[in-house]
């Protein structure tokens, strides 16, 4: 008799915590350090003790590595259409409302020109908290009017990325943006314009089989989740052990997909020199 496979699927009623208790979100999943929401601010949201890194929504983001009050957003007024009509155990429309009310962006990415240590650029930030970071038509369509606009300005692109993937209830419309988002980094390959990638945890499926890994230079977070499938599913696919860092940004950077595993500390230094040596003579 073939062996049962565990589907997971959302329940409308989740089942009570076995544990019986729910850690606080500033407790390190990592060591079970504890901080103030003040402490992990003025740490850059990296555990103290472990160097565990907690996750950024793109709007800290944007204040830990920009130069002060440099961010000029685009493309602000753009929203995720409903073409399906999509209906799960809530309609999408209602799903979107909810994820902007909770982070208070309009979509999961965040676009617009912006200074890192007086080098110009174009920056896009991605916000996991919006519907898992998905890829719909507006995250597309900000990304490819952030290459447009990188070649306009003749500036670096610097994407910070953060992902589960596509956005299945925009179903072929989401899956189009793969090819969308392909060609207008390779537009930005032909003006010669530079792409920096910045992946951060997760950076998975449909995000990463496109402009996440098309980066002339690609550095990660340390820990960062960035696979296409994860390993949950793959171990219950091929039903063998999976190593302890499948899909890490480790493993990747040992095969060779990372130019580097960059500390959150010492990103905006790192992206600052990458800026001056590609702004050169430029």
């Amino acid at each position: 008799m073939a062996s049962r496979i565990d589907v997971s699927i959302e329940h409308k009623h989740a089942p009570p915590d076995p544990s019986g208790s729910k850690k606080h979100p500033n407790t390190c999943p990592k060591c079970s350090s504890h901080y103030r929401e003040d402490e992990l601010i003025s740490n850059l949201r990296v555990c103290a003790q472990c160097g565990y890194h907690f996750p950024v929504g793109a709007l800290e983001r944007i204040q830990q590595l920009l130069d002060s009050d440099s961010f000029i957003e685009e493309a602000k007024e753009l929203r995720s259409a409903d073409p399906l009509s999509f209906f799960d155990l809530r309609s999408y429309k209602e799903r979107i409302a909810e994820a902007e009310l909770k982070t208070g962006l309009g979509d999961a990415l965040l676009m617009g020109q912006a200074k890192i240590e007086d080098q110009d650029c174009q920056l896009t930030v991605m916000d996991f908290s919006f519907m898992g970071g998905s890829m719909g038509s507006v995250v597309g369509e900000k990304f490819a009017r952030a290459c447009e606009r990188a070649i306009e300005r003749n500036v670096p692109l610097v994407s910070v990325n953060a992902s589960g993937g596509a956005r299945m209830q925009e179903g072929i419309f989401s899956l189009m943006q793969v090819p969308k988002t392909v060609c207008a980094v390779e537009n930005m390959h032909d003006a010669r314009v530079p792409f920096i990638n910045v992946l951060t945890h997760p950076t998975t499926a449909g995000l990463l089989a496109s402009f996440a890994t098309l980066g002339d230079v690609t550095i990660a977070e340390p820990g960062t989740l960035m696979c296409f499938t994860g390993p949950r599913v793959v171990q219950q696919t091929v039903r063998e052990d999976l190593p302890d860092d499948f899909g890490r940004a480790e493993a990747n950077y040992r095969f060779g997909h990372l130019d580097a595993i960059v500390q959150r500390q010492e990103l905006r230094a790192v992206l600052g020199k990458l800026l001056r040596l590609f702004n050169h003579g430029r």
